[in-house]
């Protein structure tokens, strides 16, 4: 679709999905509430504000699509098999991959600001 009604479908088509994922996904919830929580850090140190918006989106894109793939094998493959369960376990490690470079991003943005306001000490 193309002009303004096939954006507004294509708006109305992804923000479905947002809120497919955000009642069905806990994690979800739990990396956006990490994610809010890291910005509101860096907002008060006042320092690596973009490579926590940067890492706290990539994380959540991730779970999103990792979301899309669990519903597609569900969908195409309702019973066990062990491709079905390699799709699903490399889309959630490509989550937890994700979110531990997230995580290490955020302690070398956040962490000699964090260290410096917390015990007064500058860090190295």
């Amino acid at each position: 679709m193309t002009g303004p009604r096939g954006f507004a479908a294509s708006v109305a088509a992804a923000s479905a999905g947002l809120r497919f994922a955000w009642r069905g996904q806990p994690h979800l919830r739990f990396e956006a509430l990490a994610g809010v929580v890291a910005i509101v850090l860096a907002l008060w140190l006042g320092t690596g504000l973009l490579a926590v918006l940067v890492a706290s989106a990539i994380v959540l894109v991730a779970e999103m699509v990792n979301t899309a793939v669990e519903a597609t094998v569900d969908l195409v493959s309702p019973q066990r098999r062990s491709l079905a369960a390699a799709a699903k376990d490399a889309a959630a490690g490509g989550v937890l991959l994700a979110a531990a470079f997230a995580v290490v991003i955020g302690l070398v943005a956040l962490g000699p600001a964090l260290w410096t306001r917390v015990t007064g000490v500058v860090a190295p």
